[in-house]
């Protein structure tokens, strides 16, 4: 791999909350260490919710008792389930990654958000941020509602970043009844389905990676399988 490429990772299989904290945690460290490459993991969990530094525990329902986590990052609750895929990035912030300035988390958060609604805009999904909320957003052109299509969450040790974003392609929508998502009340949430749109997940994967490069500057490798480590029986 070259300078010019970063480590892209895929599992297949669901991977258990645990495994992927315990799995990003340690990366974090090898990349500090300059012991590992920087790298974008794609993954989608099982059911469960995750809280943010931010969290209320008033916000969170949970009708169907899905199992829930601390992350560790920032933000309030977030849903992870089948059907979304979830893409956690792990870089050396202390350097510049293209446009992405040094040591400086606004423009890093910016860029996430700017990569998502590129990856958006290759199957004509107009993304959007907005003053105070977090995420990307989307106008539903039947109801003129906005909804959150994805959610971002982001923590940084000793200067490299782990979590990532959340997009919804086809999720239980049901299951974001469970919380109150980042802790807004007042929007919905959407995802690609809702949309009326039959997007795979190969086909997202390939345009976050074309978006990848406009956005961060590297080129994403050829995908690595990353076989999920299950909890002992």
């Amino acid at each position: 791999m070259t300078k010019e490429q970063i480590l892209w990772e895929i599992s297949k299989k669901l991977v258990p909350y645990p495994q992927a904290l315990s799995r990003m945690e340690s990366m974090a460290r090898s990349i500090r260490a300059e012991e590992a490459a920087e790298r974008v993991w794609l993954l989608e969990h099982p059911p469960l919710y995750t809280s943010g530094t931010s969290a209320k525990a008033e916000d969170l329902f949970n009708p169907a008792h899905y199992p829930t986590y601390h992350a560790g990052r920032g933000g309030q609750w977030t849903y992870h389930g089948p059907g979304q895929r979830t893409a956690y990035v792990m870089l050396d912030l202390q350097r510049p990654h293209g446009p992405v300035p040094a040591r400086d988390l606004r423009a890093y958060v910016h860029a996430l958000e700017s990569w998502v609604i590129g990856a958006l805009a290759h199957f004509g999904i107009h993304g959007e941020v907005r003053e105070g909320r977090v995420g990307v957003w989307v106008t539903d052109p039947k109801t003129g509602n906005e909804e959150k299509i994805a959610a971002i969450g982001v923590r940084v040790s000793r200067w490299v970043s782990w979590h990532g974003v959340a997009i919804n392609l086809d999720p239980n929508m049901a299951d974001f009844e469970g919380i109150v998502p980042c802790g807004i009340r007042e929007y919905g949430v959407t995802s690609f389905r809702k949309l009326g749109l039959s997007t795979t997940m190969q086909e997202l994967d390939h345009a976050l990676a074309q978006s990848w490069a406009n956005t961060f500057g590297s080129t994403p490798s050829p995908l690595q399988e990353v076989a999920v480590i299950q909890d002992p029986d």
